[in-house]
């Protein structure tokens, strides 16, 4: 079966989903809209080049704001998965 797109991957009893933002550089035109946003998730080089921050882990509490970063790129360089950690 498969699942609802957007929906959380099924855990076992152990299991926690944890979300991750991704930048794809090759996108990436350095608005910095992410950054501007969510420093806590999001850092960018010399370049003004965004990268995730935490190997892209969010933390339960700054969910929405990825969500928001996601919405707001202008070039949709960033992506968001959950998996089970």
């Amino acid at each position: 079966m498969v699942g609802r797109p957007g929906a959380r991957p099924a855990l076992d009893a152990d299991s926690v989903a944890v979300m991750r933002v991704r930048v794809d550089a090759e996108k990436c035109q350095g608005h910095n809209r992410c950054f501007a946003r969510s420093p806590e998730l999001f850092d960018v080089d010399e370049l003004g080049n965004a990268h995730e921050l935490n190997d892209g882990v969010v933390p339960p509490e700054l969910e929405d704001e990825a969500r928001i970063a996601v919405k707001n790129c202008p070039e949709i360089a960033i992506s968001i998965s959950e998996e089970a950690d």
